[in-house]
């Protein structure tokens, strides 16, 4: 019989492990309780709730587990240089369940387990290999350090870290890296700083180093703000810790690296992208945090006018054609699709949106993730799902010719198109688009409309103060057109405890929202350039984005410097 077969059950595992930490003094019996609630609610082991708590390093509860299991450790000279059942075992199965055998004898497979009380895995592993199997205790972080060397297609250059190193002192150095990061205070340090992040409702955090130091800043309502950073002997540790979190490889140093890692802290689901690019000084680091908790907003608690939201209404429910949203990187583009998608959403209607990422779950609508790391790609995706014959088609985003051409083929063949795109305004759309190579006279008869927005900080309501406007300021933005027989007031804030002294208390879209009408239709066709274009969608109705602004400046919801920062007046 395998030793799977003789592992004690989850809950008698987790049990004597709370119980040996709290002999090892590294638990007290009040955390370990704790921390057994949080894993029964996330639905996971023991182990991996103390990991994601920062209780424990990856090392430490490897060593727990095998003297609680009276298993041997795997050590790294342990792991092959060769794959083991290349024939018989699949890389993605291996990655799943987090096993990778070590040797092969002719009577059993001495297999290196980072989960050892996985009996299904084990279980699986051991049909495939017709043999039993004798388990070592793995540590997460050198597991994946061998999976990716032995699975993760080796780059030429990649062995050394520098130039000038040999390949000896450049595992040495990894090495080392790897087991500082799985250590408690690096694991608490980055768990620390992603809660913290998202506690104070940041977008964003940067971590840069310098010749000297490192910085941490969060973005916060659109703005950086710099916080506590560790000092810079930690910054390498902090570095190799995120890119084991994300599934990166953490020799490539050189290089650009991207990932995701999906987190609970507290109880709270987080998904963070992660992106790394190397400077002079080291490795530069930007997370995207995404709250899988949240749900999509309807239009009406977007802090759209009533003009945006009676044309973007009337948008949708054109039967078909190619809906755009446009704006710059952040500026709230998905989450006001994700509002359309809402209002849309209803029994009789098929909606299927293709996206990268997955950022709100919505129930009814079939959503599918990008994965281009196994080439499924948006125009790879959109090719199988026009198949499906859905009514609503949301693309993330056209970013190339070959998304482009599909998205007008899925409008021209009945359906409607929700997607973003990158563009300054709504009448550079028209424009963009004809540069991708559509065509003017498909951009003319498959374009129902385009939203452009940008987002800018809203004013804290509880230290707002106002002040009149200058005459001749309001005479040269013809405020008198906007609020007539009314003395126009302009708004700041200098702080307060409420607003933790920033004078913002979160962000607010102002916005153009541009119906293709027969008279912009002819102008497209007669290859009109955007200014020509705005003139007459201004001239049809359409509310400029610096109008939007404006208005809103003089309601006291932003600053007139924050509208005139992203908007012409």
């Amino acid at each position: 019989m395998a030793d799977a077969l003789k592992r004690p059950t989850e809950a008698d595992l987790d049990a004597a492990l709370a119980q040996e930490l709290i002999a090892l003094g590294r638990l007290t019996a009040e955390v370990a309780a704790r921390a057994q609630r949080i894993a029964t609610e996330q639905g996971e082991p023991l182990g991996a709730a103390l990991i994601k708590l920062g209780l424990v390093g990856e090392r430490e509860l490897a060593e727990v587990y095998a003297k609680t299991l009276r298993l041997p450790m795997a050590l790294p000279e342990d792991y092959p240089q060769t794959r083991l059942f290349e024939d018989r075992l699949s890389p993605r199965f291996l990655r799943q369940s987090r096993l990778l055998p070590l040797l092969a004898t002719p009577s059993h497979v001495i297999v290196a387990a980072a989960d050892p009380n996985d009996r299904s895995a084990i279980s699986a592993l051991e049909i495939a290999l017709s043999r039993p199997v004798r388990l070592r205790v793995a540590v997460p972080a050198e597991m994946e350090a061998a999976f990716a060397r032995l699975y993760g297609g080796e780059r030429p250059g990649a062995t050394s870290i520098m130039a000038d190193e040999t390949p000896a002192t450049a595992d040495t150095d990894i090495d080392r890296l790897r087991d500082l990061a799985s250590e408690a205070p690096v694991v608490r340090l980055v768990n620390h700083l992603i809660l913290d992040a998202a506690e104070k409702g940041a977008s964003d955090i940067h971590i840069e180093p310098f010749e000297h130091s490192h910085r941490v800043r969060y973005r916060i309502d659109g703005g950086l703000v710099a916080v506590d950073a560790p000092p810079k002997e930690f910054h390498a540790a902090i570095v190799s810790r995120i890119k084991i979190l994300a599934h990166l490889d953490i020799a490539e140093r050189r290089r650009p690296q991207d990932g995701r890692i999906n987190i609970s802290l507290r109880g709270r689901p987080i998904d963070v992208r992660v992106s790394t690019v190397p400077t002079i000084h080291g490795e530069s680091v930007a997370l995207r945090l995404l709250n899988r908790e949240q749900t999509a907003l309807g239009l009406g608690d977007l802090g759209f006018s009533e003009a945006t939201v009676k044309t973007v209404r009337r948008l949708i429910e054109e039967p078909n054609g190619i809906l755009l949203v446009t704006g710059p990187t952040g500026s709230g583009k998905t989450t006001t699709l994700y509002a359309i998608l809402d209002a849309l959403n209803t029994p009789d209607r098929k909606i299927i949106t293709v996206e990268d990422p997955v950022e709100y779950q919505i129930e009814g609508i079939n959503q599918i993730q990008v994965q281009s790391a196994i080439g499924l790609s948006f125009a790879d995706i959109l090719r199988s799902v026009l198949r499906q014959n859905p009514d609503i088609l949301m693309i993330g985003e056209i970013r190339d010719a070959e998304t482009a051409e599909i998205a007008v083929q899925a409008a021209l063949t009945g359906h409607l198109v929700l997607s973003t795109i990158h563009t300054n305004d709504a009448a550079s759309t028209i424009t963009r688009l004809v540069d991708m190579g559509v065509p003017e006279y498909l951009v003319a008869h498959t374009l129902t409309g385009i939203i452009a927005q940008r987002l800018v900080k809203r004013i804290c309501p509880e230290c707002r103060v106002g002040e009149p406007m200058m005459p001749e300021l309001a005479q040269r933005l013809r405020v008198a057109e906007l609020r007539p027989g009314q003395t126009p007031r302009l708004y700041k804030a200098n702080g307060c405890p409420a607003c933790h002294g920033r004078g913002t208390a979160g962000r607010l879209p102002i916005t153009e929202a541009m119906s293709i009408t027969p008279a912009i239709r002819r102008l497209i066709l007669a290859h009109a350039d955007a200014k020509e274009i705005e003139l007459a969608g201004a001239a049809e109705g359409m509310e400029r984005m610096g109008d939007d602004g404006l208005k809103k400046a003089l309601k006291g919801e932003v600053t007139l410097k924050e509208v005139l920062r992203v908007a012409r007046l």
